[in-house]
């Protein structure tokens, strides 16, 4: 295996995703689609191979560092996050207000990726700046590319 792959344990919220996506590739854009859409927002990732790395980059616009968590387990990467509702409250407790319209909810996601064989899991670097987040992960050093010299008999 030569690329980071997307996992997908097999769970009911994975299946009805995976329904929708059916009947979109048949009729364009399916009903359930926008709802899907707006309440399974998964965050964009590129995944760009060199040749000492796996370079992963997410898009996390609008999420704290502090509730971001990348871990490694054997051969998956699991990139997950779970943001506060942030409501103001008065100073005795009590909130302060009430919602007449509420289309922001908590952010939540879980992403997990498949590592490839050659990947290093105990060498996976992660760095958050400006709402992207950049995941270093290097290659066995027995797995890179390296010239051979031919010996003259």
């Amino acid at each position: 295996m030569r690329a980071v792959t997307m996992y997908r344990p097999n769970t009911i919220e994975n299946a009805l995703n995976d329904f929708d996506r059916y009947f979109e590739s048949f009729f364009g854009d399916s009903v359930l689609s926008p709802a899907a859409r707006i309440y399974n927002r998964l965050p964009a990732v590129d995944v760009r191979e060199t040749e000492k790395t796996y370079e992963l980059e997410m898009d996390l616009p609008g999420y704290e560092e502090k509730n971001i968590e990348v871990h490694v387990d054997g051969g998956s990467l699991t990139i997950a996050s779970k943001q506060e509702d942030s409501r103001e409250e008065k100073k005795d407790g009590k909130e302060e207000g009430a919602y007449i319209l509420r289309e922001r909810r908590v952010n939540a996601f879980n992403r997990s990726f498949k590592l490839p064989e050659n990947a290093d899991s105990e060498n996976v670097t992660a760095e958050f700046k400006n709402g992207i987040l950049r995941l270093e992960i290097k290659k066995r050093a027995e797995a890179q590319k390296r010239s051979i010299q031919i010996n003259k008999n």
